[in-house]
């Protein structure tokens, strides 16, 4: 653990020292102690890409590739493209005036010209401008007194309705990217931790700044968190889910008002373990996507966002930024970012739950028949009643009074040196009623003062607020002594054989 917690702190960068996962190129150079982020607060992702041998896919794909330059890129292969078109059929009309010696004969007009009019390159490249383009100022022509011409002038009419589908094709599909609606799609500057339902709760909220709403809004969320196996393997930003409703449909928004995501913090999230001072401590990032159909081009979009482990609120919650008003509900985005400190308990969901080993609140009475619970077996009245010999005898004595005794205090009967906290009944007891409900409940006769318990068993109690049990013992439903009288009666009227 101590290795990786040193592998993991590698990952805050420095202007000295700037190394991330023992990689010998730095990535950039950021504040003293500042934690370089995997995606940034507006959605960008921090990460290079180098060393690619085989380049040769991106032009496979040449239309992706157009689509994800930037905009002075992409302006400039735009106007290359038709540039380079011109000049290139401008020569070969150039060529082709001059093989025939149409330059030299440009002003006898008994000569039968291919290309009429051009008399240097210059000419030519106006000729291919003029005949890609359609203007046809009427000066320069490609005549019928040669097939050649003519089969040049189809060849670039062709090429040039190419470049045009694909450019303006690129360009459209570039400017009406979803990308920029995400610009209205805003997150809270902070996440926070608190209590719901008494449950602990991670939160964040989003919103939408349009009136037109995204259709088929989806969230989800990942932590990002590098580790270190048991094996001593280090796994740099390994992605964890972190359900926000999946199972139940929570994740399917209707994003009409700001809506704050919840997500419930249980024995299957990686927040499980994690309490106030162990938040301050990680090294993590959360990150946020939300991704939805544009309602006005039917396109997909998605907006990202991130936490780091210094935005997130440990006892806080959001402040209400709705109202009514005039007949109508009135969204106050000043108020979208707004929090507030609650009194909440440190501990983590873990250290707050019944059963901190497993998660699942598993009845005390059922540890023991649990493979590892390291529970009895018996009660101490059932083991009194398997012999009769004088010793278990006192032992029964002995257990009835401390019994009794610890009924008076705290309504249950439990042995303190049990680490599993189980009960100390049999099968039959549980079966004819003599079931207690938790370890933590109150007395019945709430007149009588409890003995002094350890901080952690009151905490526990406020936290979980369990049903109040009445005692029922079990003898007054044991019917195994009317039994054995029974038995022993037939026995005896029983005449012997003779043989």
């Amino acid at each position: 653990q101590a290795g990786g917690r040193e592998l993991n702190e590698s990952m805050l960068v420095s202007s000295d020292d700037l190394m991330l996962l023992g990689d010998e190129q730095p990535l950039c150079v950021t504040t003293n102690n500042q934690r370089q982020r995997y995606v940034t607060k507006d959605g960008k992702c921090r990460v290079n890409l180098g060393h690619i041998k085989d380049k040769s896919r991106f032009i496979s794909d040449i239309f992706t590739t157009l689509v994800d330059l930037k905009y002075v890129w992409f302006l400039l292969v735009f106007t290359a493209c038709y540039i380079l078109t011109w000049m290139s059929f401008g020569g070969i009309y150039f060529l082709g005036a001059w093989l025939r010696d149409d330059i030299a004969h440009v002003h006898d007009s008994q000569w039968q010209a291919c290309f009429e009019n051009v008399d240097g390159f210059l000419s030519a490249l106006l000729l291919s401008l003029e005949s890609q383009r359609t203007i046809g100022y009427g000066t320069r022509r490609v005549t019928a007194n040669c097939p050649e011409g003519v089969v040049l002038l189809m060849s670039q009419s062709i090429t040039g309705s190419i470049i045009d589908a694909v450019m303006v094709g690129c360009m459209f599909v570039k400017i009406s990217r979803p990308q920029q609606r995400a610009q209205t799609l805003i997150f809270s500057k902070h996440c926070v931790i608190c209590e719901r339902d008494e449950k602990l709760c991670l939160l964040f909220r989003i919103g939408d700044l349009r009136e037109s709403h995204m259709v088929d809004a989806k969230i989800r969320a990942k932590l990002i968190k590098s580790r270190q196996t048991k094996e001593g393997e280090f796994i740099p930003l390994e992605q964890s889910e972190i359900n926000l409703g999946y199972d139940t449909g929570g994740d399917r928004l209707l994003l009409v008002e700001p809506q704050t995501i919840t997500h419930i913090i249980n024995h299957s999230s990686p927040f499980w373990e994690v309490g106030a001072k162990r938040l301050k401590r990680e090294i993590l990032e959360i990150i946020v996507i939300l991704e939805g159909i544009v309602e006005a081009s039917g396109m997909t979009c998605q907006a990202r966002t991130s936490y780091t482990q210094d935005e997130i609120l440990w006892g806080h919650r959001f402040a209400s930024c709705i109202s009514l008003e005039k007949g109508a509900f009135l969204v106050d985005y000043s108020g979208f970012d707004k929090t507030f400190e609650v009194q909440m308990c440190p501990l983590s969901a873990r250290d707050r739950s019944p059963n901190p080993r497993g998660g699942l609140n598993v009845p005390a009475v059922l540890r023991r028949w649990l493979w590892g619970w390291e529970a009895t077996g018996v009660s101490v009245p059932a083991r009194g009643r398997t012999k009769s010999s004088g010793s278990n005898r006192a032992e029964l004595r002995e257990s009835e009074g401390h019994f009794r005794q610890r009924l008076a205090e705290t309504g249950v009967y439990r042995r303190e040196a049990l680490p599993s906290e189980s009960f100390l009944f049999s099968p039959g007891d549980f079966l004819m009623g003599s079931y207690i409900g938790k370890p933590e409940s109150p007395t019945a006769d709430s007149g009588t003062r409890r003995a002094t318990r350890n901080p952690r068993e009151q905490l526990r109690e406020k936290l979980t607020r369990p049903n109040h049990a009445v005692y029922t013992p079990n003898r007054r439903l044991s019917f195994a002594g009317y039994v054995n009288k029974i038995k022993s009666r037939l026995y005896r009227s029983k005449p012997a054989r003779s043989f």
